[in-house]
């Protein structure tokens, strides 16, 4: 019965990573553009970024667990 529930809870604690995306590209970009548009766009771009690279590592942890 535990086991059944621990992925669920876990999958919940993945939703903490979309604001803070978010946050992390806005300020990021807001400290090396001016105009609100450029800001936006780089934001954008970086965040998809981080997905990204967030998504590679998650795939390469969830590969090393299931071959342990």
């Amino acid at each position: 019965m535990l086991s059944v529930g621990l992925p669920l809870a876990t999958i919940n604690l993945m939703w903490y990573a979309l604001p803070l995306i978010v946050v992390i590209s806005l300020v990021y970009s807001a400290t090396r553009r001016e105009a609100m548009g450029s800001i936006l766009a780089h934001s954008a771009r970086l965040g998809v970024m981080i997905a990204g690279f967030m998504a590679v590592i998650l795939v390469v942890l969830a590969f090393i667990a299931w071959r342990l």
